[in-house]
């Protein structure tokens, strides 16, 4: 039974490893993914102006080609994304549109489409919790990640605003603990797991996003986590590039910053290639159940 599933443009470019290692999971467990044809940008940021149609326009598009592939189906299928800024700019589009009949009517003019505002856009997490199972994903380990203390980091856009996004609890989540623990590993609470890394400040104003995301690896570390693991593509990467390491080495505090898809190939027992860790700035010693470089 295939889903489809929009990569987006980071998991396309920046990010091949999450987007291998999502399909090679998906594939695995009997749900693959099925890229939409053509698909473009979702835009990457949802609109602050509440009447701004022309910025609504590409995420239309997107959720018209869902509905196409849905059609052809023999049931309805919800739209996968694994990107948590694809997912974020998706979901609360699809809202808006839901109860904005009016400017459903307008897009669906300018772009000669007719988008029926239909189609549900979920997070593959969220795909793995309420379609598989938790229990179902545990019988289906292979390499138990016993003894691994994993601290799952949420960020801003998978979580909120709760009313348009409602994924989880957005002050206190559990969809990545409960991945976590099905994995064999043991998830890490910790104070800034939901805090923000900078986002996109990381290329207007760099040390502003350095300085929150070296917070957020500290506030892990502190607590015990040998590894974080997110869903979004920018906080793995303001979280995990300034543990690089530079010409006077790296100082043995360094922390993997992971995909959840990546931990999941590894315990699935899927081949190495699927798991993309070459990619990361600091790899993951799991013979040592800790971080390694």
């Amino acid at each position: 039974m295939s889903i489809p599933y929009y990569p987006g443009c980071t998991l396309s470019t920046k990010a091949k490893n999450y987007d291998r290692s999502g399909r090679a999971v998906a594939e695995s467990l009997g749900m693959p993914l099925e890229e939409l044809a053509e698909w473009q940008c979702c835009g990457a940021t949802f609109p602050l102006v509440l009447d701004d149609s022309l910025a609504l326009i590409a995420p239309t598009r997107i959720l018209y080609q869902a509905q196409q592939a849905g059609e052809r189906a023999d049931s309805p299928k919800p739209l996968a994304t694994l990107c948590a800024i694809c997912f974020h700019v998706l979901r609360r589009s699809q809202a808006l549109l839901e109860r904005d009949p009016e400017m459903l009517e307008r897009i669906n003019w300018f772009t000669e489409q007719e988008y029926k505002g239909k189609v549900h856009v979920a997070h593959f997490l969220e795909i793995l919790r309420d379609d598989l199972g938790w229990e179902a994903l545990a019988e289906k380990i292979a390499r138990p990640l016993t003894g691994l203390q994993v601290a799952p980091y949420y960020g801003c856009l998978l979580l909120r605003p709760y009313d348009e996004v409602g994924l989880d609890d957005p002050e206190n989540p559990i969809i990545m603990h409960d991945l976590v623990r099905a994995l064999g590993a043991e998830p890490v609470d910790f104070a800034h797991n939901i805090e923000c890394c900078g986002s996109y400040l990381t290329v207007k104003e760099p040390q502003v996003s350095e300085t929150l995301s070296k917070d957020i690896v500290a506030s892990a570390r502190a607590s015990g986590a040998q590894a974080i693991v997110t869903a979004c593509p920018l906080c793995q990467f303001n979280l995990d590039y300034p543990q690089r390491e530079t010409e006077a080495g790296q100082t043995g505090d360094e922390i993997p910053i992971l995909y959840f898809t990546q931990l999941m190939a590894i315990a699935l027992g899927l081949p190495e290639e699927t798991w993309g860790l070459e990619d990361n700035y600091v790899g993951l010693n799991l013979e040592a159940g800790e971080q390694g470089a």
